[in-house]
């Protein structure tokens, strides 16, 4: 039994190949490499992205785990500053306390002309909605750690500012949402305003929830050809959802990568994750291999009356106008009574005269 058992196997085995003919090993090796090209020709841009990332990826000015370049030693590449500490995932710029700050300095002057940065952070606390502040930025400026008001680092800065603000600080009113990621640019006079959420100095931003969110949150910036690239990806989708296109604007090289964040009443947790910097390979007309020759000393952009913020004061709300009206009525009619008093006591004493 058992012999005509081992004797009909093979028998078996030799049908199940004569049924399936496409399982014999010729026809696995075609079916294998068909699959593998359909599989490349259905997703060229994610091969092609692959490969421009391991090309052109610049690790002397990247930022990623385990973070070996960074510290205080001679060899390191980027500098610690306040607050900042390193944990085995994240950079914490400053912790969920109150008036902390907090940064991270290249020690490496950039010296590309066309690059795209891309930073992974998480912003994150316990308090509630517009109880948390005050955001992190992102930059690209001439002077490196230095202490300051904007985000923890200085105030008429020199370079470019790439702001996360998740505090809103001007008026309810105004027509824009928090969080909001914006652009500045700065010549080494223009301020900052705080109180103005940095309108009035703007070249572009948009609302993006890269508070809290339960997704992995970055901002992607590219610089080629004298144009500024903003977009952000907050949602989850792995897509980059345009945020700020800005012509015309000029850089010099030779600046700094940074990264910093402030608290100040209020606070959160802004931890900074990795900052990949690519090279990109651009073509070039020779009218603006030409331009290239200009050398840019201070940072700026051709026709800034175009990103110039208009900001109205505010009026007063209706409610405000009904008090004031009835306060002044009021006041009115106390200063009315009493120069009836005054007007009364004086007849009677001038009365009194004539007895």
């Amino acid at each position: 039994m058992v012999a005509a058992l081992k004797k009909s196997s093979p028998t078996r085995m030799r049908s199940c190949w004569f049924l399936f003919p496409m399982f014999n090993l010729k026809n696995i090796r075609a079916l294998t490499c068909l699959f593998v090209a359909v599989c490349v020709w259905t997703s060229p841009s994610l091969a092609d992205e692959q490969e421009f990332m391991e090309d052109f990826l610049k690790r002397e000015y990247s930022l990623t785990k385990p973070y070996r370049g960074l510290g205080f030693s001679s060899s390191a590449q980027w500098d610690l500053m306040g607050t900042a500490m390193v944990t085995p995932d994240h950079v914490r710029l400053t912790p969920d306390l109150q008036s902390r700050q907090g940064a991270v300095w290249s020690r490496i002057p950039l010296l590309l002309r066309d690059w795209e940065l891309k930073v992974h952070f998480k912003i994150h606390g316990l308090g509630r909605k517009n109880m948390n502040g005050d955001g992190m930025a992102i930059w690209l400026t001439r002077d490196r750690m230095q202490n300051g008001p904007v985000f923890g680092n200085m105030n008429q800065f020199t370079g470019l500012g790439i702001f996360m603000d998740t505090y809103l600080n001007a008026d309810k009113t105004h027509d824009r949402t928090f969080p909001y990621v914006s652009v500045m640019l700065g010549n080494g006079t223009l301020s900052y305003q705080h109180e103005q959420d940095g309108r009035r100095t703007e070249l572009g931003g948009c609302t993006s929830l890269v508070r809290n969110a339960i997704f992995d949150t970055f901002v992607l910036i590219r610089y080629s050809k004298n144009r500024l690239t903003l977009m952000v990806d907050a949602e989850g989708k792995q897509e980059w959802t345009n945020c700020a296109d800005i012509t015309g604007l000029r850089l010099p090289t030779g600046y700094f990568f940074g990264a910093s964040s402030a608290t100040g009443d209020l606070s959160d947790n802004h931890d900074l994750i990795s900052m990949k910097l690519y090279q990109l390979t651009v073509e070039r007309t020779p009218e603006e291999e030409k331009e290239l020759e200009e050398e840019v000393i201070i940072p700026r952009v051709d026709n800034m009356e175009q990103f110039q913020v208009v900001i109205q004061e505010e009026g007063m709300s209706k409610v405000q106008i009904f008090f004031t009206l009835l306060f002044s009525i009021m006041g009115l009619g106390v200063l009315a009574v009493i120069g009836l008093v005054l007007y009364g006591r004086w007849t009677e004493k001038r009365r009194k005269r004539f007895y």
